[in-house]
């Protein structure tokens, strides 16, 4: 196995200019493929899963071209793919996968997707529930409730109300609420989603419904709880910008906060449409100073330990990782709570997020939908952090080289995911 061996820090100062989001970069470049008319796609993230996405794309007769380093040309259908078969390999793209399955489903193809073993082992079922309210035809190759999946033509009937669960993964409305567009151009008739459960991640669906907006077709949603579709296409904006990575942005503000700072991350900021820049507001709670801009945020801190912290994060899940490590520098035990969605990512990460911490000497507890950390004096030095190829446990625990001790991260590869040149540029704030 590959691994890569931290020294240890004292300090982080510098800016850091971020890639793309993710979140962002596969909806717009599924909403372009849907869509009327060209749309130019500028500062699109490099990584495994708009990898994953593109091939995909090719793979079904879109149109796709580069047209500068991280700047697409997609060449839209107008919501029906060319090519009417297809075998998709998704990797394990969450974000290419769950938004793919609801558009094929309405497409009129016979298609399989599947991706890797953990892919396979990432619930789908409440999504597919929902497609065949409406008429889908989609079978499980493997484990009910499972990827692989094999989708048939079908006829699709939206004029009802489809209900969804929305407390497993919010990838699974933002599916349903990309695709449904492609029924309601053909039909002329509004359609309607409505949550059977406690919604989730919610600021993830903000970001679906402000970029489908951006698209012309404008959702109307009542609370949390229901959604209305129009009876519209997309159409192209022209070109589109995709912000940095928020999610990405919470390493960079963590080593400024534990490594004194000031660091500065570019791409987002005040303006931003993701909600993971709510990690910001968390650190300023436990005493990190925090600065903003339309698109820049700034951490710095005057020293350590930071403020113990208490807090839901089931708005931020993916940003809350960082604090479980932050954690290790704060003044007394910290809670993470309503984190379900952890347990159906990439790996288990509450699971994961324990046994890694314990290996540098904290004491952990952890629940179905919660972690508990207490930190200790003295990290233990050369400890090995296992990644379970998650992009996201090695980024995070990068951060614990400001214990003063030296860190081996296995598979640091597992970056690529997201940001395959993490660790340069977080070599380049740190000394």
């Amino acid at each position: 196995m590959e691994f890569l061996d931290l020294h240890p820090a004292s300090k982080a100062k510098g800016v850091v200019h971020l890639p793309g989001s993710k979140s962002i970069s596969n909806r717009t470049l599924l909403l372009a493929a849907l869509a009327s008319g060209t749309t130019d796609i500028r500062d699109l993230l490099k990584s495994d899963d708009t990898d994953r996405m593109l091939e995909a794309l090719n793979s079904l007769g879109v149109g796709v071209t580069k047209i500068g380093e991280n700047d697409y040309s997609i060449v839209g259908t107008g919501g029906s793919f060319p090519n009417k078969e297809g075998d998709l390999f998704l990797g394990n793209a969450g974000t290419a996968f769950r938004p793919l399955t609801a558009a094929l489903a309405l497409s009129g193809g016979t298609y399989k997707l599947h991706g890797v073993a953990r892919m396979h082992e990432r619930p789908i079922g409440d999504l597919v529930d929902a497609l065949r309210q409406i008429g889908a035809d989609i079978s499980y190759l493997g484990e009910e409730g499972f990827p692989p999946l094999l989708i048939k033509p079908a006829n699709i009937v939206a004029d009802g109300v489809i209900k969804i669960r929305g407390d497993v993964s919010s990838q699974f409305l933002t599916a349903l609420l990309m695709a449904l567009p492609i029924v309601g151009k053909e039909t002329g008739k509004e359609t309607h989603i409505e949550l059977v459960s406690e919604l989730i991640s919610k600021p993830y669906i903000e970001i679906t419904l402000k970029l489908m907006a951006q698209f012309g077709v404008q959702v109307v949603r009542d609370g949390w709880e229901r959604f209305t579709v129009p009876a519209v296409g997309y159409k192209s904006p022209g070109t589109l910008f995709v912000e940095g990575d928020a999610s990405s942005a919470s390493y960079f503000l963590a080593a400024g906060a534990i490594g004194g700072g000031p660091v500065r991350v570019q791409g987002v900021g005040a303006s931003s449409i993701q909600g993971d820049v709510a990690f910001a507001d968390a650190l300023e709670e436990i005493g990190v100073t925090i600065t903003k801009g339309e698109n820049w945020i700034e951490a710095s801190a005057p020293s350590l330990p930071l403020k113990a912290f208490d807090r839901d994060f089931n708005h931020i899940p993916d940003a809350a990782m960082t604090l479980a490590v932050v954690a290790l520098f704060c003044d007394g035990p910290s809670r993470l709570t309503n984190i379900a969605s952890w347990r159906v990512k990439e790996t288990d990460r509450i699971s994961a997020m324990a046994t890694e911490l314990r290996k540098l000497g904290a004491i952990v507890e952890e629940g179905e939908d919660w972690l508990r950390i207490t930190p200790v004096e003295k990290l233990i030095p050369n400890a090995a952090i296992d990644t379970y190829d998650d992009h996201r446990m090695a980024m995070c625990f990068s951060l614990a080289t400001f214990g003063g001790v030296p860190v081996r991260i296995n598979d640091p590869k597992c970056t690529a995911k997201t940001f395959p040149t993490y660790f340069d540029v977080f070599a380049s704030v740190v000394n």
